[in-house]
């Protein structure tokens, strides 16, 4: 286990980073929620999701009010269309589960809201009843998944976009005409959207593999049949141990999980029922994903732009720095 480094001192961050698992993810420390976060703190905090994928803030013991307010400093927050929230805070969302009250679809490995045309940019997660045993959170890296595949998988699917819809909640719409008059109202504010299936990270610049079993139905373009074969193999890319983390909420009580949904996947584990396990949850707001080929597309534009005198690195230096989290 790699030692925890002591606190960064200055503008640029006043917390330690440490590394959890081979593939991803990282635990920081030194880092007190109650308090504002800086400008250097909070963007160092930020460049650290983008590079770890999953960080993981030990001992904060604080009310929900602290825990929203911390996800503020880190971007803007979304409203869940579908999800229990509460009365005075809509941006959390609450996930209480028990044997009365079993959870809907999250034992399906997704990324948050790809039903969205802009699905959440990070989701921020805390427990609040942890049940004794079970109850875990697993994540996988969809970079790592993306560099699995073979060349010739690569080529093939890069130009290609999954259909994506917000087929599990459905199931909460009753069979009446008042329900069933909702659902047509929120189908046309979130009607079937595509997304690139290799999407290009914003920050980093790394490929992610970016269809999922829980919200990608189908891929623009592509037989019905053929999109099923096809997706079934990218699906199964998230069941590899060696891209997965596995994250404990008993070893860690009082954590916050902050994950980049652009570059990751999770599973909630129902293991605990009937045991109850109460979860407190924010997203981040995020921008329309992109693939390869609408990145370089966008790069020969600016090349373009600045002339042929610059080369594409001078380009790129003299382009504004686009920042994710606002």
């Amino acid at each position: 286990m790699n030692a925890v480094a002591p606190p960064a001192t200055g503008a640029a961050a006043e917390f330690s980073v440490r590394r959890l698992g081979p593939c991803f993810g990282a635990s920081i420390h030194h880092l007190d929620i109650r308090q504002p976060l800086g400008q250097g703190t909070a963007q160092a905090l930020r460049a650290a999701l983008a590079e770890h994928q999953i960080l993981v803030i030990p001992d904060q013991d604080v009310p929900a009010e602290t825990f929203i307010a911390f996800a503020r400093q880190l971007g803007e927050l979304s409203i869940h269309p579908f999800s229990p929230n509460a009365g005075d805070i809509p941006e959390l969302i609450i996930l209480d589960n028990h044997g009365d009250n079993e959870p809907l679809a999250t034992d399906i490995w997704h990324s948050d809201e790809t039903f969205r045309a802009t699905p959440p940019l990070a989701t921020v997660l805390r427990s609040t009843i942890t049940p004794e045993l079970g109850g875990d959170t697993l994540f996988a890296s969809m970079t790592a998944a993306y560099d699995r595949l073979s060349e010739r998988m690569k080529a093939h699917i890069e130009g290609l976009e999954g259909v994506h819809d917000f087929v599990p909640f459905r199931k909460v719409f009753a069979d009446t005409p008042e329900a069933k008059q909702k659902l047509r109202d929120i189908e046309d504010r979130f009607p079937r959207v595509t997304h690139p299936m290799v999407r290009v990270h914003p920050e980093t610049g790394k490929r992610a593999l970016f269809v999922n079993r829980l919200f990608t139905i189908g891929i623009k373009d592509v037989d019905d049949r053929e999109a099923a074969a096809l997706l079934d193999v990218l699906f199964r890319q998230v069941d590899t141990p060696e891209i997965q983390y596995r994250f404990s909420w008993q070893q860690w009580p009082r954590a916050i999980v902050i994950w980049d949904n652009r570059s990751t996947q999770h599973y909630a584990a129902r293991d605990y029922l009937p045991q109850r396990r109460r979860m407190e949850r924010c997203t981040l707001k995020g921008d329309r994903p992109e693939g390869p080929i609408a990145v370089v597309a966008e790069k020969k534009a600016r090349f373009q732009v600045y002339g042929s005198s610059d080369t594409e690195q001078q380009a790129d230096e003299r382009r504004p720095v686009r920042q994710a989290f606002k």
